[in-house]
């Protein structure tokens, strides 16, 4: 069960009607964990492009059948008008978690990431806006900061996007703000770093780097590190994504809305530095990995070399305040990812 502190989140969310777009993926499914858990009804909408029914599943045998029957799960596409207004009909609050995600997904197929991205967050803003809905709470992403050099990275300071990703998720914000000007729909954008946790697919091309590192090691197999290992990022485990979620959603001071937040920790790891603490979590466990150490390949295209987030706005404005670091979330992770490896 989630490990997310609800007693805030409790209290600012009166029973209401929450839509998740991307219910079956990572983020996605751990709000539906989260809301279930307490008591909220909820509609969910996927296609499964990236999210598993087994993620649905598993939420289904950690809430009571009570809070299990306050969800509505739709199979759908955010690139059809038709399912988004489905979804949105009769919704309090919209969780955009849907997109196709990665830097290098999106360099081998643009198309498809702008389609999914832009045309299906056009989409969902159309419904949103048409069903009435009080707020939509998107994810953003770090990608959106680009080439600036700048550390740590503050909200209303970018640079030029350095994959078509990144610019998918530029185009989200500037949507969002003009819909809020043009239509008064109420938004918030979180702008991720680098989250990880449970149920984070460690398979595919695309996988994120702590639970495909971890599925590498525990098989034995190689681990590679792209560049010297001296890139660093901000890592972020999903209970503070979760609850920056929450929120976002219910936030009522007039200076919140129509904003966007880094979803951070505020701390900086090197990849080197992880690759040594993954290690460290998995050897009481698996003896194979004693002597186990990384192999260097060419930086990969597109990427940011260092990222470290302000959150002082989020912690201002929306009451964020992280409850895990990163060796904090490593130490529920890894035994989850141990636990469910193939």
């Amino acid at each position: 069960m989630t490990t997310y502190d609800n007693t805030k989140a409790a209290h600012q969310t009166a029973p209401r009607i929450w839509l998740i777009t991307g219910v079956a993926g990572f983020i996605g499914s751990n709000l539906l964990e989260t809301l279930l858990g307490l008591d909220q009804t909820v509609i969910g909408l996927d296609n499964f492009a990236t999210g598993h029914r087994r993620n649905l599943d598993e939420v289904q045998r950690l809430v009571t059948p009570a809070q299990w029957d306050r969800f509505t799960f739709i199979e759908g596409d955010i690139r059809n008008l038709a399912d988004c207004r489905r979804a949105c009909a009769g919704a309090d609050y919209v969780l955009h978690q849907a997109a196709l995600g990665s830097v290098p997904r999106s360099l081998d197929d643009p198309i498809t990431t702008n389609a999914t991205n832009i045309d299906g967050f056009l989409n969902m803003l159309l419904a949103a806006r048409d069903a009435g809905v009080k707020r939509i709470v998107y994810a953003a992403s770090s990608s959106t900061y680009g080439d600036h050099p700048g550390l740590p990275k503050h909200e209303d300071v970018i640079g030029k996007p350095l994959s078509p990703y990144a610019v998918t998720k530029l185009v989200n914000e500037l949507y969002a703000d003009v819909f809020a000007r043009a239509y008064g729909l109420d938004s918030i954008g979180l702008r991720y770093f680098n989250v990880f946790g449970r149920r984070q697919d460690p398979n595919g091309a695309y996988a994120a780097v702590i639970p495909k590192w971890t599925a590498a090691l525990i098989a034995g197999q190689a681990v590679f590190i792209n560049g010297d290992g001296e890139t660093s990022r901000d890592f972020c485990y999903i209970d503070n994504a979760v609850q920056a979620n929450l929120l976002a959603a219910t936030a009522t001071t007039p200076q919140a809305a129509n904003q966007v937040y880094n979803v951070a920790v505020g701390e900086r790891t090197t990849l080197n530095d992880l690759y040594a603490l993954i290690h460290r979590h998995l050897l009481p466990r698996y003896p194979h990995l004693q002597g186990a150490q990384p192999s260097y390949r060419d930086f990969r295209p597109g990427d940011v070399r260092h990222s470290l987030a302000d959150i002082t706005k989020a912690a201002t404005r929306l009451g964020y305040a992280p409850t895990h670091r990163l060796g904090e979330g490593l130490e529920i992770a890894i035994p989850w990812y141990s636990q469910h490896s193939a």
